[in-house]
C-alpha cells in the first residue's frame, strides 16, 4: 500500500519540474486567448479606423476600376498594378501589424516569454501509427473535441441572436442607396463581432483556468519523484554520507600526523586524549593539535609514546580540553593557568632528562576552574 501511495502522482510539481517542463517547451497554452485577443483587437481596430479603412478602400476600388483608354503600354499597367497593391497594402497595414503583434504577444499573459528550439527537435516516436491513434482516442483528445463543438455551439447561438435581433435591419438594406446601406452593414457586422467578442470572452474565462490546471496536472509528481529529484539536486544521502566519512577519516590521519610535534598529551586516563602544542615567543596561548575519546584517544597515546611524547594524567583538564577546545585552535583563557603547570612541569621534565640535574618533583592534581569540567555535574 506503501509502495502504490509513493507511486502514485498527488503532489504538486516542484518549481525544477515546472523549468525543466518550461525548457523542454512544455507550458500552458490557450489557443482560445489568442483567439479572443486577436478578435478583440481587430474589432478594436474596425471601430476606431474602420470608417478611414473604408473611404480609402472605397477611393482604391474606384480609381482600379475606372477605365482609361489611353493606357495601353503593358509596363504602364504593371506599374499601376504595384501602385494599386502597394496604397492597399498601406490600408490595410496597420490593421494587419497590429493583429500579429496581437497573436505573439497574446501567449505571453498566460505562460511569459518563452524561446526554445526543443519542440522542434526529431521525435520519431511520433511516426508510429499506433501512438497517434492513442494520442486521437485519449481523452484528452475526446476533451478538446467536446470543447470545441461546444464552443463552436456557443458562438453559432450568439451570432444567430444578433441575426435575428437585427433581421429586420438586414433586410432593409436592399432597398437603400449604396452608400448608406454599407454604412449601415458597417455597423451591423461591428454589433455582431461585439457579441461574438463577449462570447469568446466566456469561453476564455473558462478555458483559461482549464488549461492551468491541466498543465499542472500533467507535470503532478509522486513522492518517489520528490525523493529522486531532491538526491539529484542535493545529493544521494548514502554518498553524502560516505564523503562525509572520507572528510573525517583525512581530517583524522591529518590530525594523528600533529601527534609527534605535541608537547605533552593530557589523559582522562582511558576515555580522553588530549595534545598539545605551545611555541615560545611564536604563540599566544597552547594550542590543540589532536584530541580524542576511547579508541581514537588509545591511538594518540599509542603515537605519543612512539615518538617519547609525555603523557600525563589529568582527569579534569582532559575532559575540559576535549570539551571546550577544538583541534587547531588556541586553549581557552580559562584554562591558561592549568595548562602551564602541566607545561611547565613537561618543560622541567625536558630540561632534566637533556642536561641531568635534579629531578622535577611529581605533578600533583591540577586544578579546573569550577563549571569547566564536564563531570563536575554527575558528581
Amino acid at each position: 500500500m506503501s509502495e502504490e501511495s509513493d507511486l502514485e502522482r498527488s503532489e504538486a510539481p516542484s518549481p525544477r519540474r515546472l523549468e525543466q517542463a518550461r525548457e523542454e517547451g512544455q507550458v500552458a497554452r490557450s489557443q482560445d486567448l489568442t483567439a479572443f485577443a486577436v478578435l478583440l483587437a481587430g474589432t478594436a481596430g474596425i471601430w476606431f479606423a474602420g470608417s478611414g479603412m473604408f473611404a480609402g478602400a472605397g477611393e482604391l476600388m474606384a480609381r482600379s476600376l475606372s477605365f482609361d483608354a489611353s493606357v495601353t503600354d503593358p509596363q504602364r499597367m504593371m506599374a499601376l498594378l504595384a501602385r494599386d497593391s502597394f496604397d492597399a497594402w498601406m490600408i490595410a497595414a496597420p490593421l494587419l501589424l497590429v493583429l500579429a503583434a496581437v497573436a505573439l504577444l497574446a501567449p505571453m499573459g498566460l505562460s511569459g516569454w518563452l524561446i526554445t528550439a526543443r519542440p522542434l527537435e526529431p521525435n520519431f516516436s511520433r511516426l508510429n501509427p499506433l501512438e497517434g491513434f492513442k494520442r486521437m482516442c485519449s481523452a484528452h483528445s475526446l476533451g478538446e473535441l467536446v470543447k470545441a463543438l461546444a464552443k463552436a455551439l456557443l458562438i453559432g447561438i450568439a451570432g444567430a441572436l444578433v441575426i435575428w435581433a437585427q433581421i429586420e435591419a438586414y433586410s432593409g438594406l436592399a432597398g437603400q442607396p449604396l452608400g448608406v446601406a454599407m454604412s449601415a452593414t458597417a455597423d451591423l457586422v461591428l454589433w455582431g463581432l461585439a457579441v461574438v467578442v463577449g462570447t469568446m470572452l466566456l469561453i476564455v474565462a473558462f478555458d483559461v483556468p482549464l488549461q492551468l490546471w491541466q498543465h499542472f496536472s500533467r507535470l503532478r509528481m509522486s513522492r518517489e519523484d520528490l525523493r529522486k529529484e531532491m538526491r539529484e539536486t542535493e545529493g544521494d544521502p548514502h554518498v553524502k554520507a560516505a564523503v562525509r566519512g572520507q572528510q573525517r577519516q583525512m581530517a583524522r590521519r591529518r590530525m594523528m600526523a600533529d601527534v609527534p610535534k605535541a608537547d605533552v598529551v593530557v589523559t582522562n586516563p582511558a576515555h580522553f586524549a588530549v595534545a598539545l602544542v605551545y611555541a615560545e615567543g611564536g604563540m599566544q596561548a597552547p594550542r590543540v593539535v589532536a584530541k580524542g575519546a576511547d579508541l581514537v584517544a588509545a591511538r594518540i597515546r599509542e603515537i605519543a609514546a612512539a615518538h617519547r611524547v609525555p603523557v600525563l594524567e589529568s582527569p579534569p583538564l582532559a575532559r575540559a580540553l576535549y570539551r571546550h577546545a577544538e583541534v587547531g585552535e588556541e586553549i581557552p583563557e580559562a584554562l591558561y593557568t592549568a595548562v602551564a603547570e602541566i607545561l611547565a612541569y613537561v618543560f622541567q621534565l625536558r630540561r632534566h632528562r637533556s642536561h641531568g640535574g635534579a629531578a622535577p618533583r611529581p605533578l600533583g592534581p591540577v586544578a579546573v576552574p569550577a563549571g569547566l569540567d564536564p563531570a563536575e555535574g554527575r558528581r
